[in-house]
């Protein structure tokens, strides 16, 4: 079986602005424009953190009709006040079929701008494991998003994990064959909490 990798980080926020303003303080440098998700009804900001690893900004569109289903990483349940934080992430895979489990939500079919891709969804719309399990994603074509986003100098070290239930965690982990690069590090704590560890042109910064 191939193994997942990490392909991408999510930050959640009330707003992009907020969003953008976590990202820009603690990695000194912005997110740059995204793209809207009609069948979610929302929107991002990106951020290259290598060549196929990427940094995004979700947050609610306001100008988005309403959608009936909830939105992905926990969206409806955000108040408008909220900080922003990294909540979310997601691997990709070959044969998505294969690697989702009940933990991780059902395959679904997505599509945006003549682009297609699967990815596990759960049925409140909550992160697997309160994020710290990954979604799922399966493109239909070896283009990575990464690969088109300007090259500003970061790259991610690890991803570093706590969550109540390591174990619980740590099985889902080898059930998706997660490979060992980009680092995902987990370990025991009070609640789950996820930071990332990227290289910028200022030193090392944390993101969380």
């Amino acid at each position: 079986m191939m193994p997942s990798r990490l392909d991408h980080l999510v930050v959640v926020a009330p707003s992009l602005t907020a969003g953008a303003a976590l990202v820009e303080q603690s990695l000194v440098i912005p997110p740059g424009p995204g793209r809207k998700h009609p069948h979610m009804g929302t929107h991002n900001l990106l951020l290259s953190l290598g060549t196929s690893v990427y940094l995004a900004v979700v947050a609610v569109d306001p100008n988005a009709p309403p959608v009936a289903r909830p939105r992905w990483f926990g969206l409806d349940d955000m108040p408008p006040q909220a900080p922003a934080r990294l909540a979310a992430w997601v691997a990709s895979t070959d044969d998505i079929h294969a690697l989702t489990s009940p933990a991780l939500g059902a395959v679904e079919q997505m599509e945006r701008e003549g682009l297609t891709w699967q990815m596990t969804s759960t049925g409140d719309g909550q992160p697997p494991l309160s994020g710290a399990a990954p979604l799922l994603i399966q493109r239909a074509t070896r283009f990575h998003p990464a690969s088109r986003l300007p090259d500003v100098g970061l790259r991610l070290r690890c991803l570093r994990i706590q969550h109540p239930r390591p174990d619980d965690v740590a099985q889902v982990l080898a059930h998706v064959a997660l490979a060992d690069k980009p680092a995902v590090v987990l370990t025991a704590g009070a609640v789950c909490s996820l930071v990332a560890e990227i290289e910028t042109p200022q030193g090392v910064r944390l993101l969380g």
